[in-house]
């Protein structure tokens, strides 16, 4: 009698998955601490004297969406913190969808906002059990 073993694949989907999930977390969790809200954390006088009419909001909210965009980022970039970093950013790329599409007058730059959503509540879905262990450790 023979006996018939299978040979291991060296990756599974969770692997490739866990690595996707990662590339994007540090990707975007760059580019909001770098390029969105790092300029609006260190240069906001100067962002909003050369472009008025995108950022017609008043200067305190400005610097506390730069400090959202640039927590978040590195929020994504923390292994316990992910799922909640995600949901933040899902929260704050939905408002400036609704704010770019209604109150900015250009409608053309929400879709990329709504994808961003989209993408971030795909991470918080997927990193959802860092929610319960984040909970775990501060009710501690």
């Amino acid at each position: 009698m023979t006996t018939i073993t299978a040979t291991p694949t060296t990756t599974s989907p969770g692997k490739i998955r866990n690595r996707v999930l990662w590339t994007l977390q540090i990707v975007l969790g760059l580019f909001f601490l770098i390029a969105s809200g790092g300029p609006k954390l260190l240069i906001p006088h100067t962002l909003m004297e050369n472009n008025t009419t995108a950022f017609s909001i008043p200067l305190a909210l400005l610097i506390f969406i730069g400090l959202a965009e640039v927590a978040g980022g590195i929020g994504l970039m923390v292994p316990r913190l992910t799922a909640a970093a995600a949901t933040g950013l899902a929260i704050l790329t939905f408002l400036a969808a609704g704010y770019n599409a209604f109150l900015a007058g250009s409608p053309k730059l929400a879709p990329f906002a709504l994808v961003l959503t989209a993408i971030f509540a795909w991470i918080a879905y997927e990193r959802r059990a860092t929610l319960t262990t984040l909970r775990t450790l501060i009710q501690r």
